[in-house]
């Protein structure tokens, strides 16, 4: 029997049709055929544009006729048509009136924005045909991936280790021996080592399709092509970057990325997006018509009132987050994620844009953030903001969360290097920073704090203990881009050197800083290659570097193992106890008959917290009642950031329990760090000397 509504109503050129339904928006398979759905408010006609794959014209092309239209939706069945061998584009008619907001062109082939996978940067670096007129096709994608049971692992936000990726960084250094370098497939072969690290989560830089190309020119510097490498410019924001895949070129990246979200999950670890919903690839009135300015500018973009685009991306355009057809759009894609690709979360960059108004104007209770946040479909998911924007709205602390939205701590970050650089006047703002930043998140907690001491965005670790400034010649811009603010210290020489003295200096700054992330309360967060020293030569804004200043150089895994038997031991230490993962925020007395964290100087219970001091320590109690452990935990960190010795009195234990030394980052490998059970007695249990510029983490047992 023949379903009424799988029947083709009419005929345009020999291909028949019939009126679409509204919903869902995209290309949707359907019996016989596919269902087209496009939204446009201003638009006075649309035309569906066909091509067979790889073809540079189109074989059809079908108006959309009058009744074919439902409100201000375009929609279409065309029946008859083999989904995986077509590509599509749409054609809108309307105004060109920039200054009212409209810069309609019927001449323009336009990338649907629902579109779930996207031709024409199939391979990375592979030259684009400038001269072709349409650079991006929409393609159609079944989704009918066998998930064998995978679902997201709602982990809690608590117990995340964090790992800050990106794509094709990861992988595509000759030494990293993966079979396909820089692509979803490679990651895949590090999973084993991820696990031997112990993280179990890995964020990673964009994957929604964007352009490499996008604004690529020839280094007079180096003579090197300069890339949009990092991404953060969306072509497409439902669809996985082809050139990330190395099936890409067989438009199997779907396939590809879901694989290794499966493989991920199977083995403990969750996957966060970073994404960029404040701005698109389109740029400002000199960029190109690739989707948005042509099907609607006026609803999907913030315009002054002269019809330009206000820029509080830095990035020349600013999506209009707050207007209900975006705000539905960005919650469409959001679910799409979470449902066809089981992610766990989403890193959302510059979020603070996407707390203002229709004007540009900051909003107290911003309904796209209050949407996302009471979702049924992203109920257990990850919301993690870049709690600022390029246009000086800065809400680190502030960020509107309904109990919901956690944030990258940028004050952590900042203080961290401040203290360990030797800063005066930073103790009162370090204590805040471990126990979780009372002082920003009192009211939700200290999981509302993603803290990182580096990202992506910046200094790698071991470039912020050899550079005591910038090295960005290489981009082009003449060392202006990238922040002054590196609060970095190179220990006597600029970069690379033999010096032994300096050598052992950095290591152990590197060491310092790993126990303070990871004996802080809150959501730490490592920077991929830190834990085996990659470095960057100095280049803090690598955003257009696709090569060795980028790439992890997997060389140095065994040349720093050191470093990265440190970091596996701390991460370790940390999963270990729960007293260091608390979501609330207690410093009174607990069942363990101590306070649950206290402070402590270099005499015990005595800590005067106005001192300008470099030297404190922290001492945290677990009752074991409360934390489902065998014993109350007792851990106790004296932090030396002084260029003298010192000594700590140590506080008292329950008379069955002696301290034990589990960290010394004052000692060279293998007693800077011992295994589980491996602790070293300390001799004398009244004091713990610590060297200049040291940590040492004491355990009771």
């Amino acid at each position: 029997m023949l379903r009424v509504d799988t029947y083709p109503t009419h005929e345009y050129e020999g291909i028949k049709i019939r009126r679409g339904k509204a919903l869902p928006f995209g290309a949707t398979i359907v019996p016989g055929g596919v269902n087209f759905s496009i939204f446009s408010k201003h638009a006075t006609s649309c035309e569906l544009v066909l091509f067979k794959k790889h073809e540079q014209e189109p074989y059809a092309i079908i108006p959309f006729p009058d009744e074919f239209r439902i409100g201000n939706v375009f929609t279409m069945m065309v029946f008859d048509i083999n989904h995986e061998d077509i590509e599509y584009g749409y054609r809108m008619d309307g105004p060109y009136k920039p200054k009212e907001g409209h810069r309609f062109n019927e001449n323009k082939i336009l990338l649907d924005p629902y579109a779930k996978a996207i031709a024409g940067r199939e391979e990375w670096g592979e030259e684009p045909d400038w001269d072709k007129e349409v650079q991006y096709r929409s393609r159609i994608v079944l989704d009918d991936f066998d998930w064998q049971g995978d679902k997201s692992l709602e982990r809690d936000i608590k117990d995340l280790i964090i790992y800050e990726a990106h794509v094709r960084g990861f992988t595509r250094h000759s030494s990293s021996n993966v079979k396909y370098p820089g692509s979803f497939a490679a990651i895949r072969e590090k999973i084993p080592y991820l696990k031997e690290l112990g993280v179990n989560c890995i964020e990673l830089l964009p994957v929604f399709e964007f352009d490499e190309f996008e604004h690529s020119k020839i280094s007079e510097e180096t003579g090197e092509r300069l890339m949009n490498y990092w991404g953060y410019s969306a072509v497409g924001f439902f669809a996985p970057k082809a050139g990330y895949a190395a099936t890409g070129k067989y438009g199997m990246q779907v396939d590809e990325f879901k694989n290794l979200i499966k493989e991920l999950h199977e083995n403990g670890i969750e996957v966060i997006l970073d994404v960029v919903f404040n701005h698109t690839a389109e740029g400002n009135e000199k960029g190109p018509y690739i989707s948005y300015r042509g099907i609607d500018n006026k609803t999907y973009y913030l315009l002054t009132p002269d019809g330009s685009y206000y820029n509080f991306s830095g990035c020349g355009n600013t999506l209009n987050c707050n207007n209900p057809i975006v705000r539905n759009m960005i919650l469409d894609c959001l679910r799409y994620w979470v449902s066809e690709y089981h992610i766990d979360g989403f890193r959302f960059d510059l979020a603070s844009i996407l707390s203002r108004d229709q004007k540009g104007a900051p909003m107290v209770n911003p309904p796209l953030l209050e949407t996302l946040a009471y979702d049924p479909i992203l109920g257990k998911s990850k919301l993690i903001a870049e709690a600022w924007d390029a246009g000086g709205l800065y809400q680190v602390g502030s960020f509107p969360d309904w109990g919901r939205w956690a944030e990258w701590n940028g004050q952590y970050r900042d203080d961290v290097r401040r203290f360990l650089k030797g800063n005066g006047q930073m103790a009162g703002r370090i204590i805040q920073r471990i126990q979780g930043s009372p002082d920003l998140y009192n009211d939700r907690g200290p999981i509302a704090s993603v803290n990182f001491i580096t990202c992506h965005d910046g200094f790698t670790l071991m470039d912020l203990v050899s550079y005591n400034r910038k090295h960005n010649k290489a981009n082009g811009e003449n060392n202006r881009d990238g922040s002054d603010e590196n609060y970095s210290w190179n220990f006597g020489h600029e970069g690379k050197t033999d010096n032994p003295d300096i050598k052992r200096n950095r290591i152990k700054q590197i060491k310092n800083a790993v126990t303070i992330l990871l004996l802080s309360r809150g959501v730490p967060m490592l920077l991929s290659g830190d834990e085996f020293g990659n470095t960057q030569f100095g280049n803090n804004n690598a955003y257009c570097q696709d090569n060795e200043i980028s790439w992890l150089n997997w060389d140095l895994l065994e040349e720093n193992k050191e470093i990265f038997e440190y970091f596996k031991q701390m991460i370790s230490f940390r999963k270990r106890h729960p007293v260091l993962k608390t979501e609330h925020f207690r410093t009174a007395y607990n069942a363990s008959g101590y306070p649950e964290i206290s402070w402590h100087s270099q005499q015990a219970w005595n800590f005067d917290f106005s001192a300008d001091t470099l030297t404190l320590a922290v001492m945290f109690a677990g009752a074991a009642e409360e934390y489902n452990t065998k014993d109350d935990q007792f851990i106790y960190a004296a932090i030396n950031m002084h260029w003298e010795l010192h000594g700590f009195e140590l506080p008292e234990l329950p008379e069955d329990k002696n301290w034990y030394v589990f960290a010394n980052t004052g000692m060279n490998a293998p007693e800077d760090i011992w295994e589980e059970g491996q602790e070293k007695k300390l001799n004398k249990q009244s004091e713990v000397l610590v060297a200049s510029r040291s940590i040492i983490v004491l355990i009771a047992k």
